[in-house]
């Protein structure tokens, strides 16, 4: 078992309210003549979700360092708490300066799940735990990351399960951490050409995808003049990004995923509070969400027709920029009325969705931080807003949303809400109030 693993650091697990432990851990403690069950019975070790015990052998077992990690209660335990455990081990590796270290697959013994899933949340855990914002700093971190590391299963029947299910949780969480980087990445260093460029180079890593990137001109030339509105305040010229995995492929159902990218958002004429107006370099977070989603799709090679479109601009006051007030029409063909310049995430969506209606899709899945006002309605951190118009779709998403730990709660979309975007001059208003 894992007690004969040669590595600088080894991972063990255990649940709360054990006193003493079976399978991997119970294997080590034994070579360990009980180091752990004394652990847990001097009260220092109680199996607490991520708590974190350390245990130095001394030539025991072969390696230098223990690392006990707590998964909680049982009867609470999901793969969600695989993925805590996982980042809690990865985040103690690195703060003791380990080069390399080896982990069981929590969940896949006593947590009773199948061994591809508790691999792959353990691989996602991992590499979403280490995650850190570093492009920019000069000086490295103290602590540099693990340069390897090891899932250890000794059943000769799980193996090829749980390579699988690492490989495709390092290909999600790699595809994760692009869409972290893209949002932590300040605006002018991802501008709406930066992102047109870092797409077109993704698609050229697949035979299978194709990028095209459509300018202001092009933009115009589709009537796309509600996208179009919001990017004239800004001298950084706009992109309207589609990319495709399968083009031309008939035989496969069609998914568009539409992210909003506003690569910063000042609220333009309706300007924000200056307080935490930085943090507007994330308002393209659905677009870098696409842009992750089509890496992965591409590593993976899903058999779907999935179209990403990215339409990508800043929101800026200027003598150029839309006012409160103006009109502007969209792709379709209506008109709306301009009542906050700040209300623009919904305008570039509304041409991104008319012109996903041309590869008449099973499904559209919009993606975007539009609007504070979900945060004020559900808690920060909590949930995404997830407005849908199909009850199947909403069930699959709602499934996907536990699987991945990424949680969405279901929002209303009541006819009603119509009446308060009326307006006098145009078609619609671009916002009813909070």
């Amino acid at each position: 078992g894992i007690q004969s693993t040669e590595d600088d650091l080894i991972v063990i697990n255990l649940f709360e309210g054990v006193e003493k432990p079976e399978g991997a851990t119970g294997a080590v403690d034994q070579a360990m003549s009980g180091a752990i069950r004394e652990l847990i019975a001097d009260g220092d070790f109680q199996g607490k979700r991520e708590q974190i015990a350390v245990l130095y052998p001394r030539g025991a077992i072969p390696a230098t360092r223990v690392v006990i990690v707590g998964l909680g209660p049982q009867d609470e335990f999901t793969l969600e708490s695989v993925r805590h455990a996982a980042a809690a081990a990865a985040r103690k590796a690195r703060d003791l300066g380990t080069k390399s270290f080896s982990s069981i697959v929590h969940g896949s013994g006593a947590g009773s799940f199948a061994p591809e899933e508790a691999a792959q949340a353990v691989a996602e855990g991992t590499i979403l735990g280490l995650y850190r914002y570093q492009e920019l700093k000069n000086k490295p971190p103290d602590r540099t990351d693990p340069e390897r590391f090891t899932l250890v299963q000794f059943d000769e029947s799980k193996v090829s399960a749980v390579e699988k299910g690492a490989e495709l949780g390092q290909i999600v969480a790699e595809a994760a951490c692009l869409a972290r980087d893209l949002i932590n990445r300040p605006a002018n260093y991802a501008t709406p050409s930066d992102l047109a460029e870092l797409a077109l180079e993704i698609a050229g890593e697949f035979d299978t995808m194709r990028c095209q990137v459509l300018n202001e001109e092009d933009a115009n030339e589709l009537g796309m003049g509600s996208f179009l509105g919001v990017a004239q305040g800004s001298e950084e010229p706009a992109a309207f990004i589609v990319m495709e995995h399968n083009p031309g492929r008939e035989d496969l159902d069609t998914v568009v995923c539409v992210g909003k990218g506003i690569t910063f958002d000042s609220g333009g004429i309706s300007l924000k509070p200056s307080e935490k107006m930085d943090r507007m370099r994330g308002d393209m977070g659905g677009a870098a969400a696409v842009m992750g989603t089509m890496l992965a799709v591409g590593q993976l090679d899903i058999p779907l027709h999935v179209v990403g479109l990215m339409p990508a601009t800043e929101n800026l006051p200027s003598g150029h920029a839309y006012k409160p007030g103006d009109v502007i029409t969209a792709m379709n063909g209506k008109t709306i009325e301009v009542i906050n310049t700040d209300a623009e995430g919904r305008l570039i969506l509304a041409d991104a969705l008319a012109y996903a209606a041309r590869f008449e899709p099973k499904a559209v899945i919009d993606l975007a931080t539009l609007t504070g006002a979900c945060v004020v309605a559900l808690g920060r951190g909590m949930a995404a807003g997830a407005f849908c118009t199909d009850e199947d779709l909403l069930g699959r998403l709602q499934a996907a949303s536990q699987t991945s730990g990424e949680r969405i709660w279901h929002m209303p979309l009541y006819d009603e809400y119509l009446a308060s975007l009326q307006s006098l001059t145009a078609d619609l208003a671009n916002t009813g109030g909070r």
